[in-house]
């Protein structure tokens, strides 16, 4: 394989760990970037990080001039159920919570879901970036309800061990009826008088 041959850049968020070499991936490519338009400030470093995730923009502009990092435009905005002609067909799901944009892209030919940074799957934990990584997390609950109503066979997270999708839909599961169930004990225990 030539690095002519890589057609496009599916780019799930912009957060420096999958964009430090973008924009030299894009030059030795031709590839377009296909990302949700809400990116755009991850990958410029000029999205306004608030409260806990601040410390995400921290570490993130000290890791820019540490890596000389360079910035890349997207090509391609992506949008919510979109069809993608790569790899048999992808759809597009905007899984927002991590990021505003972010997304993740479902195989129907294969019943994957590529997730993104929705969780991450290791064998010592399973579990939803920590708070400090997340833009926007009072959305990451609908987008984990997504996935579930979706119910992928086969499930890979950007950041996991073993390449097993059947592994990663069960921790999956695992970890959203533990994450519903402290909701609703968190639920009862609030309407207690």
């Amino acid at each position: 394989m030539q690095w002519g041959d890589i057609e496009a850049i599916l780019l799930t968020h912009g957060h420096l760990d999958h964009t430090g070499g973008l924009a030299k991936l894009k030059q030795r490519t031709g590839a377009p970037i296909f990302a949700h338009r809400a990116e755009q400030r991850h990958i410029d470093g000029t999205f306004p990080y608030r409260g806990a995730s601040r410390l995400c923009g921290v570490m993130e502009a000290f890791g820019r001039f540490a890596l000389r990092y360079r910035t890349a435009a997207i090509d391609k905005p992506l949008h919510d159920n979109q069809e993608l002609p790569f790899w048999g067909g992808l759809k597009v799901l905007h899984l927002p919570g991590h990021t505003h944009g972010h997304c993740g892209f479902y195989s129907a030919r294969f019943n994957l879901l590529f997730s993104g940074d929705l969780f991450a799957s290791y064998p010592y934990s399973t579990h939803i970036p920590p708070p400090f990584l997340n833009s926007c997390a009072e959305l990451m609950d609908a987008s984990l309800e997504r996935v579930q109503q979706l119910s992928p066979k086969l499930v890979i997270p950007n950041h996991y061990w073993k390449f097993d999708g059947t592994l990663h839909r069960s921790k999956f599961d695992t970890l959203v009826a533990r994450r519903m169930k402290k909701r609703r004990v968190l639920k009862a225990t609030e309407s207690k008088p």
